[in-house]
Formats: C-alpha cells, sequence, structure tokens
C-alpha cells in the first residue's frame, strides 16, 4: 500500500473546524476515488496540530486522488491552517493486533536514514518491535512508512486509549534507541497524538 500524509499545524482554538471538514467532505472526496483503503486522523488540540493520512492500492491511485485533493484541501482546512506539509510514502510493514479506537494514542517516531537502508529499517521493525509492542497492554497497530529516494519514514504505534501509550513510553523510549541504532536510523522527530478516526483496509 500508499500513503499520504498532510501535516498541519495552526491556531489550536480553530481546529475543530478542520477536523470537521476532513471527516465529512474530506472523506467523501477520498471514497470516490478508485483503490482508496481507508483514512486516518490525528490532533494535538494543546499545540494545534493535525495528521490526516489517507492509503492508497497503488502509487498511481494516490497521485491521480491528489489531483482532486489539492483543489479542496486548502478550503477544508480553513481557517484553522496556517502551515500544511504533504508528503508521500510507501507502507513498509502494516500490523493489526486489534481495532484502534476514538480516543486512543498515536506515537510517531520520524527517522532518517540512508536509502540503502530502506529494508533494513523495516525488517527491523518488523523482527525488534512488534513483538514487544505485541505485549504492550493497550496496543492496537502500527506501520512503517518510507520514502526511499529521500531516506526518511516514519513509524507509528496505535493504542487504544491514552493511558495506555503514556505507559508504555519508558519502555520504548530504551528500545527505541537499541532498534535505531541496529537499524541505522536517526531519530529526528518524536510526536504523539489523539485518534480521532482510524480505518484502514489493507486488502
Amino acid at each position: 500500500m500508499y500513503v499520504r500524509t498532510v501535516y498541519v499545524t495552526g491556531d489550536p482554538a480553530r481546529i475543530e473546524a478542520a477536523v470537521r471538514a476532513l471527516n465529512s467532505e474530506g472523506r467523501s472526496l477520498l471514497e470516490e476515488r478508485p483503490e482508496y483503503r481507508g483514512a486516518c486522523v490525528f490532533v494535538d488540540r494543546e499545540l494545534g496540530k493535525l495528521l490526516a493520512v489517507s492509503w492508497w492500492g497503488s502509487a498511481e491511485a494516490r497521485r491521480n486522488s491528489d489531483q482532486v485533493m489539492r483543489e479542496r484541501r486548502g478550503p477544508m482546512l480553513e481557517p484553522f491552517a496556517g502551515t500544511v506539509a504533504v508528503e508521500n510514502y510507501e507502507v513498509a510493514v502494516f500490523h493489526s493486533a486489534q481495532l484502534p479506537r476514538v480516543g486512543g494514542g498515536l506515537r510517531i517516531t520520524r527517522v532518517e536514514f540512508d536509502p540503502v537502508d530502506a529494508d533494513l529499517f523495516a525488517e527491523t521493525f518488523r523482527s525488534s518491535a512488534i513483538p514487544r509492542l505485541e505485549t504492550l497492554p493497550g496496543f492496537a497497530r502500527c506501520a512503517v512508512f518510507v520514502d526511499r529516494e529521500r531516506g526518511r519514514g516514519m513509524a507509528g504505534s496505535l493504542f487504544v486509549d491514552r493511558a495506555s501509550m503514556a505507559a508504555s513510553r519508558a519502555g520504548q523510549a530504551a528500545a527505541r534507541r537499541q532498534d535505531a541504532a541496529k537499524a541505522h536510523v536517526t531519530v529526528v522527530g518524536l510526536e504523539e497524538f489523539e485518534v480521532l478516526h482510524a480505518d484502514v483496509h489493507p486488502g
């Protein structure tokens, strides 16, 4: 699968209007497109951050859908959006233990790596991180996104509630250090969000 991420920052007081637009008009537009596989919406209301992820069966379907979404994205995100960053990734890992829940938590680790190590990053996550995550109370789903050309990626873990995500922080910090060294990646960002919508259909 392939994903497009839309990362938006703005006035926290205006974030709800953008969320409503994405969950109504935005979702309707996406569902009309061929090879659409689902969408997720995550927020940090305190800082004023919004992350929307759309999932696609092929890179071509993702590219074709963006022609429509590019025209509507600005109006949907107004007046909240101060900055908007759109990025495309390949889904290198997708693993689901249980369905995420509204109000749950998402932790994202952003990494950079030598492009030749893209598969090493994915395999390290698959062999080391997934077995560990499956032992954590409240773990729901995880995924790894990679941009092979630019040597950039994201690893995300979803939890069914914010308390479970918070309880995992210390253990995950130690594991992150070990896995980063093993995978030859540099961690360049760590973020947490509230789950508003997380609907993905891989098949």
